[in-house]
C-alpha cells in the first residue's frame, strides 16, 4: 500500500509539472514532444551567435540552434543578429559595409563577460560544417531585402553539404520576409519553411491559409499567442513555434499551449533535465 501510494503521489507531483505533462506518456499514453531551440545558441548563457553558445546549446542538448544570417560587404555569409555590430561586438558600423575580414577582427564576446573575450563571428560555412549531425539548425534569414540574392547563396551552401533533403527535419529556414520564404521553399523544397511574425493581423483565417500555402510552422511571438490559435494553426496542418522565452513564466505558459516548439535563450527554462 505504501508503494501505491507514493506512486500515486510521484504521478500528481509530476502532473503539476507542465513540461512534465507534456512528456508523462508512461502517464497518459501519448508522447508529445516539444522541441527545445536555442535563440542564437544558449544566448542567455553565452555571447548570442557565437561559438560559445552553440557550443553551450549542444550541452545543454537543446533539440535546434537559432542562427542569423547576414551577409558581409564582399559577400561571406555570417552570423549575426543585428544589422549593425554596435551592441554585441567591440566595433561600429552595418554588417552590409564591413567586409569579412573587418568582421573577423572584431571581439564578439567580451560585452557578455570578460570569459567570453576573443569570440568572433561566426560564418555560416562553420556553423553548418560544426554542427550538422550533431544538433538541429533553424535559419534565419535576417532583413533578407539588404542583400539581394542572399536565399541562393544560403540553398547553395545547404546543397554542397546534401542539407537540402534533411533527415527528421533538422534543417529549417525562418523569416520576417514571406517573399524570401517563398523564394526558399521553391529553392529547397524538401527544407521546412518557419513565419515569423510578431503582428495579430498575420493571426486571421485568411493570413493562416496563404502562410499554410508555403509554410510548415507559423512562428509567433509569445505574447499573442493563445488556445485558439494553436488549435487553427494545428487544423491547417502547420506546426507553431513561439519566442523568446527568458523567464520560467513564458516558459510554464507555452509549455501549457500545445506547442510544438519553444525558441528561448535559456533552454533549461523549457527542459529542465538540462
Amino acid at each position: 500500500m505504501a508503494a501505491e501510494s507514493k506512486r500515486t503521489e510521484d504521478k500528481k507531483n509530476i502532473l503539476q509539472n507542465p513540461f512534465h505533462r507534456a512528456f508523462a506518456a508512461e502517464l497518459t499514453g501519448e508522447l508529445r514532444q516539444i522541441d527545445t531551440v536555442a535563440h542564437r545558441g544558449a544566448s542567455g548563457y553565452a555571447p548570442e551567435n557565437t561559438i560559445a553558445a552553440f557550443d553551450k546549446a549542444v550541452e545543454m542538448k537543446a533539440d535546434y540552434i537559432e542562427i542569423d544570417v547576414q551577409r558581409s560587404k564582399d559577400g561571406q555569409l555570417v552570423i549575426i543578429h543585428d544589422n549593425t555590430v554596435n551592441r554585441t561586438t567591440d566595433g561600429t558600423g552595418y554588417v552590409k559595409d564591413l567586409t569579412f575580414e573587418q568582421l573577423r577582427s572584431l571581439d564578439a564576446g567580451s560585452w557578455k563577460g570578460e570569459e567570453f573575450s576573443g569570440e568572433k563571428i561566426p560564418t555560416f560555412e562553420e556553423i553548418l560544417d560544426r554542427y550538422h549531425g550533431k544538433i538541429g539548425i533553424l535559419i534565419e534569414l535576417k532583413s533578407p531585402e539588404l542583400y539581394p540574392g542572399i536565399e541562393e547563396s544560403v540553398a547553395q551552401e545547404l546543397k554542397e553539404r546534401h542539407l537540402d533533403n534533411p533527415q527528421n527535419e533538422k534543417m529549417m529556414i525562418q523569416s520576417f520576409n514571406f517573399d524570401s520564404l517563398k523564394k526558399m521553399n521553391a529553392l529547397l523544397p524538401k527544407v521546412p519553411i518557419e513565419v515569423l511574425t510578431s503582428s495579430k493581423a498575420h493571426t486571421t483565417e485568411q493570413a493562416l491559409k496563404d502562410f499554410a500555402a508555403y509554410a510548415d510552422y507559423f512562428n509567433p511571438i509569445y505574447g499573442i499567442v493563445t488556445e485558439d490559435l494553436v488549435n487553427r494553426v494545428h487544423a491547417l496542418g502547420m506546426k507553431i513555434s513561439s519566442w523568446t522565452v527568458r523567464s520560467h513564466e513564458s516558459a510554464e505558459f507555452l509549455l501549457n499551449m500545445n506547442m510544438d516548439a519553444i525558441i528561448t535563450d535559456y533552454p533549461d527554462y523549457v527542459d529542465p533535465r538540462n
